[in-house]
């Protein structure tokens, strides 16, 4: 049938409101629902701007009435109609459109549907797996759409901002080299040059250096990066960066920049206004009180070190902890004395499952300290503990004794559940800091070498340079991750701009000259041809998004995700290619 008979559509079904009353529109769109009241049947048809309720009355139009008993649920529809106010007690406040209706003069079916795999409706709960399989069918509810529309302003905002600062939106290659230095590369067969592979970029890193070697100053994109790895909620193997590159411009006024533009997408996409400047916490303070380098900052309860006070007592399991080399952290977990045995065990058992060998505890109560190693202390050794957690009464002190690592993250984790258990972390609240004086490299004792913790191309800490040769565990490094609740949404650093810094770390890293020049020989050279100072972020634009919607993972803020097992439900992706295809690209 052609689609012209009604002609095109006035208004989108979301935009109408009483001011539209006695107006005749043409609206066009999916059935949600029909329902059929006595004689008069209520469609409500949506599009992406929302829904309105439109009414076939068998005393306007007889034909259009019995046109519109056959319609079904996404059946896609175009109706003439005249804007009417409801009735008084059927006004729907829940919704934009809720105090008018459209008395249906023409109706037209477009489009019918089979009968949908699952209900179409923000309140059902679907299977993610069914979801992700019928994506374009789950994008038509109306939160995930949203997600996406909060999606797009998010990246208008970015763009009219870095625009405004005179940063040039540059497009880099998406089939390069593969420089394997962090997660797996996602390798393309050149069908050419057969036996060879392009890779798929991690990050844009070497070319917006190179950018900057070529003097463009200020460079940003949003950009598609990918990286062949484990996934969580928070992953993806292709995702989007916010990808940021400035010459001449030092670390601490490069920060204060990149804070603007933060600043901005929250005050443009949410409406809310961020308290600046953010809080600057060091990389060892970050793990010393929240046990994370991306500390949640909404509450405090924070981790505290009572080795000291552990090595004294006459608790066994802490002083052995001690001697040998390893820590004893403390939380007081506020107001939660009245914990129940039963609820303490799942506890101990929460911290043996993230690595601990145990946990203690300690009851503050309005009659002193309760536990069964309440004895191993001394009054004073309490009072320290109680001092150094600023546990009152009514709270519980829960300890940790492991090594400096395992302490730290079990109980920093331990605090986010607890937080989320006292109701502490409001995802309508958002507190930011910047984490600074990152070590320059992590030890890996499988590999007995030294990695860098950022990425091989991080400037380190001036003062530190003379520590390549003597100790690089001790070398800083000139980076810095921006944090908002617990989540990092961005991380960069400033960059080694001189040939000679840049050959000492990778001979820290065990690249010999050969494997450097090899993997990085383009770059090394374009080192030696004027390189200004310069420095960059990339902020991850999909989880920023998804702390923007509220959402609990970024494939509710990504069109078409993939799986936690890297597949698409939808396309059935990955699959087989046929053997022409191998054959041509020298493949077997």
């Amino acid at each position: 049938m052609n689609e012209s008979v009604i002609g095109e559509r006035t208004h989108k079904c979301g935009e109408l409101t009483k001011d539209h009353i006695g107006k005749e529109v043409i609206l066009k769109g999916w059935v949600k629902r029909s329902r059929d009241h006595g004689g008069l049947i209520f469609i409500d048809l949506r599009d992406n701007s929302g829904v309105a309720q439109v009414v076939a009355d068998p005393a306007i139009n007889k034909s259009v009435h019995v046109l519109a008993e056959k319609v079904r649920s996404e059946w896609v529809i175009a109706i003439r109609g005249n804007v009417n106010a409801r009735p008084e007690d059927m006004v729907n406040e829940k919704i934009s459109t809720g105090e008018i209706e459209v008395s249906v003069t023409e109706l037209q079916v477009l489009s019918e549907s089979k009968t949908p795999p699952f209900e179409i409706d923000d309140e059902v709960e679907v299977g993610e797996s069914l979801r992700l399989q019928y994506r374009y069918l789950d994008l038509r509810r109306s939160s995930l759409s949203d997600n996406l529309k909060l999606r797009h302003k998010t990246t208008t905002v970015v763009r009219e901002f870095l625009n405004g600062e005179d940063f040039i939106d540059v497009e880099t290659p998406v089939l390069t080299k593969s420089t394997p230095e962090g997660a797996r590369d996602y390798l393309v067969p050149s069908r050419i040059h057969k036996g060879m592979f392009f890779a798929l970029p991690q990050s844009p890193q070497m070319f917006k250096q190179i950018l900057m070697i070529s003097g463009l100053d200020k460079y940003y994109q949003i950009v598609k990066c990918f990286r062949d790895e484990d996934l969580r909620a928070d992953r993806q193997p292709e995702f989007t960066q916010i990808d940021i590159e400035c010459s001449f411009l030092g670390m601490k006024p490069f920060m204060k920049k990149m804070e603007e533009l933060v600043c901005q997408i929250w005050s443009k996409v949410l409406g809310v206004n961020v308290v600046e400047p953010f809080q600057v916490i060091a990389y060892k303070d970050a793990i010393e009180f929240y046990g994370n380098d991306r500390p949640d900052t909404r509450f405090e309860m924070r981790l505290a070190n009572i080795t000291e006070i552990a090595s004294e007592s006459n608790f066994k399991v802490f002083k052995g902890t001690v001697e040998g080399g390893g820590i004893v952290r403390a939380l007081a977990a506020k107001g939660l004395s009245s914990m129940s045995r039963k609820e303490i065990e799942d506890l101990i058992a929460r911290a043996q499952e993230l690595g601990a060998n145990g946990l203690a505890w300690m009851k503050m109560t309005e009659n002193g300290f309760e536990s069964n190693i309440v004895k191993f202390f001394s009054d004073d050794q309490l009072d320290s503990i109680a001092e150094k957690t600023s546990a009152e009464e009514g709270d519980l002190i829960l300890m940790v004794a492991d090594s400096e690592k395992v302490s730290a993250s079990v109980l920093g984790q331990l605090r986010l559940d607890l937080g989320d258990r006292l109701e502490l972390r409001d995802k309508n609240k958002f507190s930011f800091c910047w984490v600074v004086d990152f070590p320059m490299f992590e030890w890996d004792e499988d590999e007995q070498r030294f990695f860098a913790m950022h990425h091989p191309f991080t400037l380190p800490v001036e003062e530190d340079i003379e520590l390549f040769e003597s100790d690089p565990s001790k070398m800083r490094a000139c980076a810095y991750d921006v944090v908002v609740n617990g989540s990092e949404i961005g991380g960069g650093s400033q960059r080694i701009y001189q040939r000679d810094v840049q050959q000492k770390m990778f001979d820290t890293l065990g690249l010999s000259k050969e494997e450097a020049k090899e993997r990085f020989g383009f770059f090394l050279e374009a080192l030696e041809y004027g390189t200004p100072p310069h420095g960059g972020i990339a902020f991850g634009l999909d989880r920023i998004v998804m702390l923007l919607a509220g959402a609990d993972s970024i494939r509710d803020v990504i069109a078409f995700p993939k799986t936690q097992k890297s597949t698409c439900l939808m396309t059935d992706a990955p699959t087989e290619v046929d053997r022409i295809q191998l054959r041509d690209l020298g493949l077997s």
